[in-house]
């Protein structure tokens, strides 16, 4: 059996494809807040039970429904985008001339209570959620087997994240929604309608995180506290990349996939907390993130 540095290739590459795996959710998930964040200016502590909903959604709509995974990739987050929109309307929108704590403490106060509310019905036992047959079984590539699913949700999640990017970076709606933040008056002078563009962002914020949750459902089962210890290592991940950086989520949370992935190879000990050594070399050198700008 060949090996790299006295690890077995198929190990190596068996957690470099988890990495992949863990850093396609990071990159979803930190996408979504750091639009939330770079467009609405708050801290969405409840982006975890968002993704835990997501996921729940799916599960409902084939329970229920009978409606399969892809049926749910769709119809889930747009569901759980138009509750966000309901909280943005309802509770957010008093925040955004507030300091970022009454924000942050709004938001965790709502993610608790959804834990909450769905781990008193449900228990803390994982639900099963199938796999799409379309997506069962894997191709060998020699030195390792691939997970069809598995490279499924890395390809889509490079997709959605890319796409973010473009349309927010590089296009007409892009430009209006960063001028919205930086000069909401002026945007507002030119016929844009700016607290329903802010609302919609919102929602398409949260509805990422529900889309992280229907790619999770078949990979980690469906649980009412799957988002609660993710969203740290996520908002770490916002933090390194840098607050509101879009493409700085995208990178960061593929890469920093990878380097636990291979932490877990070398050093397993240090696994679950490389990447909060990362962030504080990080901020001691660049407070700002790598891709953030100072304020």
């Amino acid at each position: 059996m060949s090996t790299v540095f006295g690890v077995p290739t198929q190990a190596l590459f068996g957690q470099l494809l988890i990495g992949l795996i863990n850093g396609s959710f990071y990159a979803i998930l930190s996408l979504g807040l750091a639009v939330i964040f770079g467009l609405l200016n708050i801290i969405n502590f409840s982006h975890g039970a968002q993704y835990m909903m997501g996921a729940f959604a799916a599960y409902f709509l084939l329970q229920w429904a009978g409606l399969g995974y892809w049926w749910a990739l769709l119809i889930a987050p747009l569901v759980v985008g138009l509750f966000g929109i309901v909280l943005e309307r309802t509770m957010l929108k008093r925040l955004y001339q507030l300091d970022h704590l009454y924000g942050l403490l709004l938001t965790f106060g709502l993610a608790l209570i959804i834990q909450g509310l769905f781990r008193n019905e449900y228990g803390s036992s994982g639900l099963p959620y199938s796999l799409p047959t379309q997506l069962t079984g894997g191709q060998n590539l020699g030195f390792m087997v691939l997970p069809n699913y598995r490279a499924w949700v890395v390809v889509l999640s490079l997709i959605v994240c890319l796409g973010t990017w473009y349309v927010i970076e590089r296009t007409k709606l892009g430009s209006y929604l960063r001028a919205a933040t930086e000069n909401p008056a002026l945007v507002q002078a030119f016929g844009i309608n700016v607290p329903r563009m802010i609302t919609l962002t919102y929602g398409f914020g949260v509805a990422l995180a529900a889309l992280a949750g229907v790619l999770a459902a078949p990979i980690y089962q469906v649980n009412p506290l799957m988002g609660a210890d993710l969203i740290i290592v996520v908002f770490a991940v916002v933090v390194i990349g840098g607050m509101g950086s879009i493409m700085g989520s995208i990178v960061t949370g593929f890469g920093l996939g990878v380097v636990e992935g291979l932490t877990k190879v070398f050093y397993p000990e240090a696994s679950n907390t490389v990447i909060f050594v990362i962030m504080a070399l990080v901020l001691l050198v660049k407070p700002a993130g790598l891709f953030g700008r100072e304020r």
